[in-house]
C-alpha cells in the first residue's frame, strides 16, 4: 500500500466508511471508560483485558485455548500450543513498557518485540532483527505472497518514518496500518501475527485512545474469526481503497468488540462477581 500524499495515513482517515468506523470505535471507547467501575477498579480491568487480549492473539496464532486454561496455566514451556500463548501473555506485558521508545524508534521496539515472543524458541542470530535474503517464514495463518527482504528493509523503514512524523490520522487508521503492514511484510522468521498484533495494541495506547489499555482489539479480532481476519487482510494488501477501508473497519469491528469484553468485565465486577 503505498501513496503520495503528504500525510498518507491521514488521507486514509478519508476512505469510505473510515470516518464513520473511526467514530463508531471513539463512542465505544468512551462508553466504556465512562463506567463506574473506571473510577476506582481500572486496573482490574487492564489485567482482564491483559488476559483476554492475549488469549484473542494466541487463538489467532493457531492455540485457541480457553480462557480458565490461560488463567490456570503457569508453564507454558513444552509443546507448541503452550509457547505460543506464553509468547502472547509475554508480549501483552511488554507492550505498555514501550510506548515511549515506539515514538522514537519504531523499529527498535519491533526488535524487542520479536525477541519477546521468541523467548528462546528460534536461533539466536535470527531473533530481533528482520530476516535476511532466503530465510524461512513460519506464519501458517498468513498465505499472502512473501515480500523479500529488501523490499521488508525498505517498507518497515518508510513506516518507521511515518510513525516517527507523525500523522494527523485517527488512531484507529494508524493502528490498522501498522497492523496490516507487519502481517504484510511478515519481517521475522517467526511470530509476526503476535508482533503484529501487539503492535496494533501499543498505537492505540500511545495514540490516547486507550490509555488504559482496557479494549483488546485482539478479542475481537479472535471472536471475528480466523477466515475474516485473513479475508480483511487481503483486501488490504490489494492496496486499493476498498480493501484498505474495510480492512480499518475490520479493526474498528474488533476494537468495539474488546470494548464489549471489557463493559462484560465492568458489569461483573460491580456485580461483586469477578
Amino acid at each position: 500500500m503505498s501513496t503520495t500524499a503528504s500525510d498518507p495515513l491521514a488521507t486514509l482517515g478519508s476512505l469510505p466508511g473510515v470516518p464513520d468506523a473511526v467514530d463508531s470505535v471513539r463512542k465505544a471507547v468512551d462508553r466504556v471508560y465512562g463506567h463506574r467501575v473506571m473510577r476506582r477498579r481500572s486496573n482490574e480491568v487492564t489485567a482482564e483485558a491483559a488476559l483476554r487480549g492475549s488469549r484473542g492473539s494466541a487463538a489467532l496464532a493457531g492455540a485457541d485455548w480457553n480462557l480458565e486454561e490461560v488463567r490456570r496455566r503457569t508453564d507454558f514451556s513444552g509443546e507448541d500450543e503452550a509457547r505460543t500463548v506464553g509468547a502472547a501473555l509475554r508480549l501483552t506485558a511488554e507492550a505498555g513498557q514501550l510506548l515511549s521508545i515506539w515514538r522514537q524508534s519504531p523499529l527498535r521496539v519491533l526488535a524487542r518485540l520479536h525477541l519477546v515472543a521468541a523467548g528462546g524458541a528460534v536461533s539466536d542470530d535470527a531473533v530481533g532483527r528482520p530476516r535476511l535474503a532466503g530465510e524461512p517464514v513460519d506464519e501458517p495463518l498468513i498465505e499472502a505472497p512473501l515480500p523479500g527482504a529488501d523490499e521488508v528493509a525498505g517498507r518497515l523503514e518508510g513506516l518507521s518514518q511515518l510513525i516517527i512524523a507523525g500523522s494527523a490520522a485517527p488512531a484507529l487508521v494508524t493502528a490498522a496500518v501498522v497492523h496490516g503492514e507487519l502481517l504484510a511484510l511478515r519481517p521475522f522468521g517467526s511470530h509476526n501475527g503476535l508482533v503484529a498484533r501487539t503492535a496494533e495494541r501499543i498505537v492505540l495506547i500511545g495514540s490516547g485512545l486507550d490509555p488504559k489499555s482496557i479494549c483488546p482489539a485482539e478479542v475481537g479480532h479472535a471472536e471475528q474469526g480466523r477466515a475474516a481476519y485473513v479475508a480483511a487482510f487481503e483486501g488490504y494488501t490489494t492496496g486499493t481503497p476498498e480493501g484498505v477501508a474495510a480492512w480499518i473497519a475490520h479493526c474498528g469491528r474488533s476494537v468495539e468488540l474488546g470494548v464489549r469484553e471489557s463493559t462484560a468485565v465492568c458489569e461483573a465486577l460491580q456485580r461483586g462477581a469477578a
